[in-house]
């Protein structure tokens, strides 16, 4: 019986930990969603967190649990995770959010998480322990949700710019003032309904692994449910306004139609992401989307060495964070 405690203990330990990395996402990622409605004034920044932070909880009666049962299901084989690899995952994506949100740089949290399974896995159980097509399905969208949201975003201003070439400058002004707080909305509604499920699915992972859940179960229990969206909705509620201010000032420099085409074009591929199952980061997507709108105009509004450094942060994220993870693995031997 006291077997059976304890390990009721360690996984109440790893459900409180998970939220906290919730917690940490919302609040590392907030940028995400309102640092272009912020620097263009549209919105006050206390304003904009609780804008954001409705919209990221409403989006659990919008999205399907797609991309919760890929982080749940889908990274590892079946009988591989256990505690210590979810206790691995977690400290590593947690302490390179920490890392990254100190110095202003908006990484992802959504891969921080996926490098520090990948690296718990493997310290355990080998390369072979991983279940490739999905991890290579998500480190390819590294690559594609930048790319996505950069081209949406360009499209969508040059669609916008023709349209209205004949109206004057203070009109296209009031008009997107009122429309940023559409896409702002839907961007935070992509924001909730692929990060949330992240930590879901860790804590399904958890729960499975530990017999409090079964393998079978097409969706998470619902305790879990609500909790991960609303730790997510407080995070983004406090904010993380070292972030916002390189995502929202040293980018480039936005005006409200320019925030409106890089949230939509972002909200789009958040969306497809979502229905697809696909973890993607919407730091990477929005980054990419306000890169693409500022080249639109012209190449030298990008400044293009913060846009390095950030992909230099990115690239890094994965391998950071498994090597961490792989860290926090051993330790948790010696602990538990």
């Amino acid at each position: 019986m006291a077997s059976v405690q304890v390990g009721l203990w360690v996984v109440i330990l790893l459900v409180v930990l998970a939220v906290v990395f919730d917690f940490m996402n919302g609040f590392h990622d907030a940028a995400n969603s309102i640092a272009t409605v912020v620097s263009t004034g549209v919105l006050k920044p206390g304003q904009a967190v609780l804008f954001a932070a409705f919209f990221n909880f409403v989006a659990i009666f919008v999205f399907q649990f797609s991309v919760a049962a890929t982080i749940g299901k889908g990274l590892a084989q079946p009988g591989v995770v256990d505690v210590h690899i979810v206790f691995g995952a977690l400290i590593g994506a947690i302490s390179w959010n920490f890392i990254t949100w100190y110095f202003g740089i908006p990484s992802s949290s959504s891969h921080a998480l996926i490098g520090g399974i990948v690296g718990a896995v493997m310290v355990k159980a080998g390369a072979s322990s991983l279940v490739f097509a999905s991890v290579m399905k998500t480190v390819l969208f590294i690559f594609v949700s930048p790319l996505m949201g950069f081209l949406l975003g360009s499209l969508m201003l040059i669609a916008v710019s023709w349209t209205l070439r004949l109206s004057t400058p203070s009109r296209v002004d009031r008009w997107f003032r009122r429309l940023q707080l559409v896409s702002a909305g839907a961007y935070s509604l992509g924001h909730g309904g692929n990060d949330a499920q992240k930590t879901i699915g860790i804590v399904w992972m958890l729960l499975i692994a530990t017999g409090y859940t079964a393998v079978a179960d097409k969706s998470p229990p619902t305790w879990v449910v609500l909790t991960c969206y609303s730790a997510i909705a407080m995070g983004t509620m406090f904010g993380g306004w070292r972030i916002v201010k390189t995502m929202g000032q040293r980018l480039t420099k936005l005006k409200p139609v320019h925030g409106f085409c890089a949230e939509t074009g972002g909200a789009i591929t958040l969306f497809i992401a979502a229905i697809l199952g696909i973890p993607v980061s919407t730091t990477h997507t929005i980054t990419g989307a306000i890169v693409g709108v500022g080249a639109t105009q012209r190449a030298s509004a990008v400044r293009w060495g913060v846009a390095g450094n950030i992909i230099w942060a990115w690239i890094l994220t994965i391998p950071a964070t498994a090597l961490v993870a792989a860290l926090a693995y051993w330790l948790s031997l010696q602990i538990f």
